[in-house]
């Protein structure tokens, strides 16, 4: 067969595969939830095609936003969240995706000043306080089997959400049973005496250089959570596409106004992953590996 024709077989190929790829991948549902400060928020909930879920982990999204290309209308998850979405169903697990930003009238918080940003740790505590409410009142849900995850603004927010010196998180009448963070910003947790209520999972790049990671193992060191660290590898390691750039766009970060380094790492992503596998299958039982 001429070489321009095997070109073509294998790109039909490449396309079938990928179109059945999507297909198989498990379809979200739209939900309504209440945040704890009154803001009613659109979610999207992933539940195992058996419906027989051996936990349920509410997943925060970092200050880029749920949707690929910003596409709230369709509900497109980016790459990260869909590959997360998808290995933590096959995993057991319900995953419920809360919107902290379209409903407030934001599309991104990244090239936003902090300090000068309408949404912060108040705002995304809230909303992860109110999606484990609305978790505790389903049915569906095995009762006391809840995780919370996130990833950089979601990784503070995930801090946030488990600190002990909160009125409103000791209040509440559930709790995580785990928390991870993926490359959170530490340095306010750790000068406010953040104490955490639960066990506490940091997964961090080495070379970031917006959200660093010396923070967080001090933060680690002081209180007893777990930081874990992975060698050569920048912000949004675990992305599952693209390259790492500098982004020049962001204001924050270790050297403001100069830019901060995204972009995957793909053994620091399989590790990670393998990470929170075994996490959540300790505190919450899980499937089979992937």
């Amino acid at each position: 067969m001429p070489a321009v024709a095997l070109r073509w077989v294998g790109m039909a190929w490449a396309c079938a595969v990928a179109l059945a790829a999507h297909a198989a991948a498990p379809q979200p549902e739209k939900v309504s939830i209440a945040s704890r400060d009154g803001t009613p928020l659109v979610a999207w909930l992933f539940r195992p095609p058996d419906r027989a879920a051996r936990g349920s982990v509410i997943a925060l999204h970092g200050c880029g936003g749920l949707y690929a290309g910003r596409d709230a209308a369709s509900g497109r998850f980016t790459a990260r969240h869909q590959a997360m979405a998808d290995m933590l169903v096959a995993e057991g697990y319900n995953v419920l995706w809360p919107d902290s930003l379209k409903p407030r009238g934001e599309t991104e918080l990244c090239t936003q000043r902090i300090g000068s940003r309408r949404i912060d740790q108040r705002q995304r505590r809230a909303d992860a306080l109110g999606a484990l409410d609305w978790l505790a009142a389903q049915p569906w849900a095995p009762a006391g089997r809840y995780a919370v995850l996130g990833w950089s603004h979601g990784g503070s927010a995930v801090l946030s959400a488990t600190d002990a010196t909160r009125a409103d998180v000791l209040a509440r009448p559930e709790r995580f049973a785990v928390a991870i963070a993926f490359y959170p910003g530490c340095s306010a947790a750790l000068k406010s005496g953040w104490r955490p209520d639960t066990r506490v999972v940091m997964l961090l790049g080495e070379k970031d250089d917006w959200t660093p990671p010396q923070p967080c193992t001090d933060l680690a060191a002081k209180t007893g959570a777990e930081a874990v660290v992975y060698p050569g590898s920048y912000h949004d390691f675990d992305n599952p596409l693209g390259r790492v750039k500098l982004r020049r766009d962001v204001p924050n970060g270790l050297h403001p106004g100069e830019g901060v380094h995204a972009g995957p790492e793909p053994d620091a992503r399989a590790a990670a992953n393998a990470r929170v596998r075994d996490t959540l299958r300790t505190a919450l039982g899980g499937g089979q590996p992937r």
